[in-house]
């Protein structure tokens, strides 16, 4: 049976050499470069801020037990009420009792990478219910039958061409329509939908303590949409994402959308804090929030490592790493992908199976330096790593190949016992696949330094 490291390393491999790929996505992250440095450079001390940011999220996350419930309160003031789910599948079980007892058969949802954590389109579809993506790229991507590529640009590792033949084939447009084209079509197909939908489903970009509000930031008003018209909303959110009250917005609404798109602020931010109320004229009768663990207190629990939580799901850190801009999104096989999933994945789905992205990895620190909240990204890497070994989940012959190399590099004449004949040799029996599969072997010189040396000095003459 092949792992998912197996899979990993073969779709990997295919993709580093898809050049089509590789020009998309070298195109549409230069674009992303370009905006995000003129939107930094709109914040006066950007060190500062990320500071601020990081001792905020520290805060928030050593006292859970606190917020959270200070959340709970506060919402279930206004008649939102609040459900707790352990995982996956008794959020997706909390999910199916709304739908039941209000007897709905269509959803419209806004995007939301959480949803895309507890597959929740494809329970909804198994129990006959229409779930339908309303953020253009997420919707596209949906079409197609694919999961999202990136953390904020789903449809990312797609061309305009590609896009405008999707959108012909499956709706007439003309094969050369524009982008323009394609978003009016796209609004033309989904506008009816949100009027008729039973239910509005959505993440949060933040929950806030202090007034029990959720805020969700959007550049397409989809989301206003679908917690507009439906009769019911159902927010689903991690626990990660609380802060302590609204006025720290003021920090992380700009350090959102600057760090994820290069604007100055996202064009539309809402906070949401319950069902319509008595004089208001429109929202939801009723409003829910599914506070989601998932793994996430496996994080907690590890002191050095529960940094992850910090992460508010900019993307910055995918458009930095040389590996993710070569292997692309969905190699790595979780909806949290690029270097902060590499370090929350092997602790929310299982180190065994998941500890090979913690590898993935050139260690080049960029992840950390362009993180708004501070994260120590390539650092957690490191801690992954020695976790993995410390749980005794490296193959055998790994352990081996490390005693071996530790026991030689500690004794000189360890090292200069086998000439340069015979380490060539255990290079090229062993290492070949691993190492030398598209690259070329190192050659181990003849003779030693320290042989050279003597025959240079002529020591013990």
């Amino acid at each position: 049976m092949t792992t998912i490291a197996e899979e990993f390393i073969v779709a990997s491999e295919n993709k580093v050499f898809d050049t089509d790929h590789r020009k998309i996505i070298n195109y549409n992250i230069g674009k992303y470069d370009t905006a995000v440095s003129r939107g930094l450079s709109e914040i006066i001390n950007l060190e500062n801020a990320k500071r601020k940011a990081h001792v905020i999220k520290w805060k928030t996350i050593e006292n859970l037990d606190k917020f959270l419930p200070e959340f709970e309160a506060n919402f279930q003031r206004r008649g939102g009420k609040v459900i707790w789910a352990n995982d996956a599948e008794e959020a997706q079980r909390e999910i199916m009792n709304i739908m039941k007892r209000a007897g709905a058969k269509t959803v419209v949802k806004s995007k939301s990478m959480v949803t895309e954590e507890i597959h929740l389109n494809e329970f909804l579809e198994t129990n006959h219910i229409e779930s339908l993506e309303t953020d253009l790229g997420e919707y596209i991507v949906q079409l197609l039958g694919q999961k999202p590529y990136h953390i904020v640009t789903p449809a990312m590792h797609l061309s305009k061409e590609d896009i405008a033949k999707l959108f012909n084939e499956r709706f007439g447009t003309p094969i050369d329509a524009t982008p323009e084209q394609i978003t009016l079509k796209a609004r033309e197909l989904l506008r009816e939908k949100y009027l008729t939908a039973d239910v509005g489903i959505t993440g949060a970009n933040f929950l806030i303590a202090d007034t029990g509000s959720i805020a969700i930031s959007e550049n397409e008003g989809n989301a206003r949409l679908t917690t507009t018209f439906p009769k019911i909303h159902i927010a689903i959110v991690g626990i990660e994402k609380i802060i302590p009250s609204i006025v720290d917005l003021d920090l992380f609404w700009p350090m959102l959308s600057t760090h994820g798109t290069g604007q100055n602020l996202t064009v539309y931010n809402s906070i949401l804090s319950g069902p319509r109320q008595p004089n208001e004229t429109d929202g939801p009768e009723e409003m829910y929030v599914i506070l989601l663990d998932n793994g996430r207190t496996n994080l907690l629990a590890q002191k050095e490592q529960r940094q992850g939580l910090y992460c508010i799901r900019c993307g910055a850190c995918l458009n930095a790493c040389p590996i993710y801009k070569n292997v692309g999104g969905h190699t790595y096989n979780t909806p949290y992908s690029g270097p902060i999933g590499s370090v929350i994945t092997p602790h929310m789905r299982g180190m065994e199976d998941f500890k090979h992205l913690s590898y993935a990895s050139s260690l080049c620190g960029r992840c950390s330096e362009v993180c708004p909240v501070k994260i120590d990204i390539h650092k957690m890497l490191l801690l992954n790593r020695r976790d993995a070994v410390k749980e005794n989940l490296v193959p055998q012959k790994e352990k081996w190949s490390w005693a071996i190399w530790k026991k030689a590099m500690l004794s000189r004449k360890l090292t200069d016992f086998l000439g340069g004949k015979t380490k060539n040799s255990i290079l090229s029996i062993f290492f070949k696949k691993t190492w030398g599969h598209f690259r070329q072997m190192p050659k181990v010189a003849d003779k030693s330094f320290s042989k050279l040396w003597e025959e240079k000095n002529k020591v013990g003459e």
